[in-house]
């Protein structure tokens, strides 16, 4: 049996327009997002039979093959709950994400602040990666990552909030070379409330990261 399993989208191909558009959201969804959920399968079934046969000889290519196919597997799962065609804007108490709103102005001095470093590490990202908003448990503050390919530059224990896709298959059918233009366009369909939810849940959970015994 499959450990992983591509997840369903939580709305139909359109949803996302005119940030994204549907072609986009499909093969990005059905082909890329699936790709890894079986890399992550396979790498798995191919650690098994080394295990098996105390064959270790590929076992450094194995260990990066299941980083990076189950690091794609998660920010995908976290990528596609984090965008609504009702999102945008900015995060307000008004809208019953005040906790995240406040901690956002905490970290960041401000909203302006944090949405312009998110924005430039997404679209400086060399080459495919990610810029990430996660909740770090030993400070308790919210921090910007800079991810290359799914699983590098990231920080110990720090839990991904909200996520832009900056690889050239979210965006270079509709977007061209524009990355930019793309990571700007995306904070027309955050989900806020979605977004609120991971953090207060990160929170809730920031004390299973073991520092001392």
């Amino acid at each position: 049996m499959a450990t992983y399993t591509l997840p369903e989208l939580p709305y139909d191909y359109a949803a996302l327009e005119p940030v994204i558009n549907p072609q986009i959201v499909e093969l990005h969804h059905d082909k890329h997002h699936a790709a890894y959920v079986k890399g992550a399968n396979d790498t798995l079934e191919q650690l098994e039979e080394a295990r098996d046969k105390e064959a270790w000889g590929a076992i450094n290519g194995l260990q990066k093959n299941l980083a990076f196919h189950l690091s794609g597997h998660i920010l995908h799962s976290i990528y596609w709950h984090n965008m609504t065609g009702d999102g945008g804007g900015e995060p307000l108490a008004a809208d019953g994400v005040g906790d995240l709103a406040d901690a956002i102005t905490e970290s960041f001095g401000s909203y302006a602040g944090f949405k312009s470093q998110l924005t430039k590490a997404a679209a400086t990202t060399q080459g495919s990666g990610w810029g990430v908003l996660a909740y770090e448990p030993v400070s308790g503050r919210l921090i910007v990552e800079q991810v290359y390919d799914h699983q590098g530059n990231v920080g110990q224990g720090s839990v991904p909030i909200l996520v832009f896709d900056a690889w050239e298959h979210a965006f270079y059918l509709q977007y061209k070379n524009q990355k930019v233009d793309f990571i700007e366009a995306m904070w027309r369909v955050v989900n806020w409330q979605d977004v609120a939810k991971r953090y207060a849940a990160a929170k809730e959970r920031a004390d299973v990261l073991l520092l001392a015994p």
